[in-house]
């Protein structure tokens, strides 16, 4: 049999050992999203990868999925004695047979006493919880888990919002491809930024997620309440174009409609009035101009229609509650 760990690099002395733990029914993604990270973090020191990676589950042998791929793994008992860098719960449907699976929490317990970092992927903070790994800490998993773990286990603190939480030596992370921002996240605590823009770049994806971030997409979301797409191509139209003249006129004429059936459609279709969107949209713009660009306040402010830094300054702090300013320096990557 083949695991995922005997297709990487044999251990180094300066590489760090992680440990991803599974169990039947778990998600793909929650696994192979970090574990890709992972394998490809380049040490600057050393110039070959900074991690050893192994996937192992209680008895080892194949692992099903949430999908026709089902995954190898090792005997957890061939790492208990071992010292383990970053010890890796995924999540998955199965992990709410593996929290009251009396040998999983034991082993995992056993695992976490010789690792330097324990994380969770999606609903494997359930697993962790039930360890007693997460009380007394902040912790977050996917939405759709979070009644379960606050339920469940009063003894933490969970927040629904963030895309991974860092308390102490624990993360816990947010649905799915949070596993990745998590995972870019702690190569950048152990290895520096760089190492993780080369791995974010490979994999063309963000570098990289704030864990402050939302796991709620405003985009997604208003695409869930504009079920039929009326309004899609004009959402997409104000972000492109944040700086024109967006009064109401302006976006009934591109709907082709006049501005007083426009603004009593939309309003009564998206629970907001054209405004209110238009300023949710600018502001969603300038977030991720804040987050990734080198341009000034005053430039983004400009850029996004809101004409000057007071009047963007007022809306963050109406919306976020956080001024701009603020926001780059606890949200910016890096």
């Amino acid at each position: 049999m083949t695991s995922f760990s005997a297709n990487v690099a044999k251990p180094r002395e300066t590489a760090k050992l992680v440990v991803f733990i599974v169990y039947p029914d778990i998600v793909l993604l929650d696994l192979v999203g970090p574990l890709q990270v992972f394998s490809h973090a380049p040490d600057p020191e050393t110039k070959s990868n900074g991690y050893v990676c192994a996937v192992a589950s209680i008895d080892g042998g194949m692992i099903g999925t949430n999908t026709v791929v089902s995954i190898p793994s090792e005997p957890v008992s061939d790492y208990l004695n071992r010292e383990i860098h970053t010890l890796v719960v995924v999540g998955g449907d199965g992990a709410k047979a593996a929290m009251r699976d009396t040998r999983m929490l034991e082993t995992v317990n056993a695992l976490a006493e010789s690792a330097r970092r324990v994380c969770s992927v999606c609903s494997g903070a359930l697993v962790l919880a039930a360890a007693g790994l997460l009380d007394g800490r902040r912790a977050v998993t996917h939405w759709d888990d979070c009644p379960t773990l606050e339920a469940g286990f009063p003894e933490v603190t969970v927040e629904v919002d963030p895309i991974y939480i860092k308390d102490g030596d624990v993360w816990t992370s947010a649905g799915i491809t949070a596993g990745i921002d998590m995972a870019l996240a702690v190569v950048a605590e152990d290895l520096g930024r760089h190492s993780a823009l080369r791995v974010a770049r490979s994999m063309v994806t963000h570098m990289a997620r704030a864990g402050g971030q939302s796991q709620f997409s405003p985009v997604l979301q208003r695409q869930l309440v504009d079920a039929t797409g009326r309004f899609e191509d004009l959402h997409h139209w104000i972000a492109e174009h944040p700086d024109r003249d967006l009064r109401v006129e302006e976006l009934a004429a591109r709907m082709n409609m006049s501005a007083r059936n426009f603004s009593r459609l939309y309003t009564a279709q998206m629970g907001l009035t054209p405004a209110k969107a238009v300023e949710a949209i600018r502001i969603e713009v300038a977030q991720g101009l804040l987050e990734t660009s080198e341009k000034t306040i005053k430039q983004i402010a400009s850029y996004c229609g809101f004409n000057d830094e007071e009047r963007m300054r007022r809306a963050f702090m109406r919306t976020l509650n956080v001024s701009p300013t603020d926001y780059r320096r606890g949200f910016r990557a890096g």
